[in-house]
């Protein structure tokens, strides 16, 4: 359940960048179609102009030119200032035509972001509930196994607790080894959901943390974190190495680090701190970070 909570909740960070970036994409947009439908507006002038001054005589053809021209040279010079004007018109009304597509391209990226944005928004909203109701599932379980854990006998309880004190390890070296010595040194530390330290953790918080502390990001989920690293076999597991379990890629539900052999450091679950445990039945698979 805390796992789910915790993808839920990088899914709704996701969802919340897409709605700033289709809302970045819309105001960008809607200044574009601004831009451009001045432009329109401008070069459209410029064809009434164009077209009221044809109407009214002060353009003129080819024909009228040679009959009304009193000279070979007149004839061409008035060839020429048609020429002109020509150029004039096919400019203005070229120019017009990509004002007025780069109008409706804009119009058209400005509805395709306000549809991402809306949608977006709507994921948002939902997840946010799912999310609402995952944490108050997750408290109700959590209170529940309280109750049940004060009704054990001190043996019991023991019997839970794994090894809180964790003692010597081989490290290995480098940034990997930074962070196993860090999460060792969290033994003892108590188990909270959705901790992320310095003084409770649940078990991506607790790698997440560790890993940190070596200059190596990792996202807050057990799941999230499987996509980091390179894949290595159970018998070449090395201290350091992120163990994964879950009878797949998509249920994973918890995450320890890799002490070499059978033995990890994690945090294990409710009522149980940070300490060293034998890995679970059921394994999945290991990721070994650079560093």
């Amino acid at each position: 359940m805390n796992e789910d909570l915790l993808k839920a909740q990088i899914d709704l960070k996701n969802k919340q960048g897409d709605l700033d970036r289709a809302n970045a994409d819309l105001a960008q947009a809607k200044q574009l179609e601004a831009a451009a439908q001045a432009a329109e507006d401008q070069f459209r002038g410029q064809v009434d102009q164009l077209t009221d001054a044809s109407f009214q005589g002060a353009r003129f053809n080819q024909l009228s030119a040679l009959l009304t021209s009193n000279s070979a040279q007149d004839f061409l010079d008035r060839s020429a200032a048609l020429n002109i004007l020509a150029s004039d018109n096919y400019d203005v009304m070229s120019k017009l035509a990509a004002a007025v597509a780069q109008a409706a391209d804009a119009r058209k990226r400005a509805e395709d972001a306000q549809r991402r944005a809306q949608q977006a928004t709507d994921a948002a909203a939902q997840l946010t509930q799912a999310i609402a109701a995952h944490k108050q599932d997750l408290q109700n379980q959590i209170t529940q196994l309280r109750a049940a854990m004060n009704r054990l006998t001190a043996a019991q309880k023991s019997s839970l607790m794994g090894s809180a004190a964790c003692g010597a390890a081989n490290l290995g070296t480098g940034a990997v080894a930074t962070a196993l010595e860090a999460a060792l040194s969290k033994c003892g530390a108590p188990y909270v959901w959705g901790g992320s330290g310095p003084n409770s953790f649940d078990c991506s918080g607790l790698t997440m943390w560790a890993f940190g502390k070596a200059g190596i990001s990792l996202p807050h989920s057990a799941a999230a974190q499987y996509n980091y690293g390179t894949s290595v076999s159970r018998s070449d597991l090395q201290p350091g190495d992120l163990v994964f379990f879950g009878s797949s890629a998509s249920s994973i539900h918890h995450v320890g680090i890799s002490l070499g052999g059978n033995k990890m450091v994690d945090a294990s679950t409710e009522g149980v701190p940070v300490g060293i445990h034998s890995l679970y039945s059921d394994y999945y698979g290991a990721k070994r970070l650079a560093g």
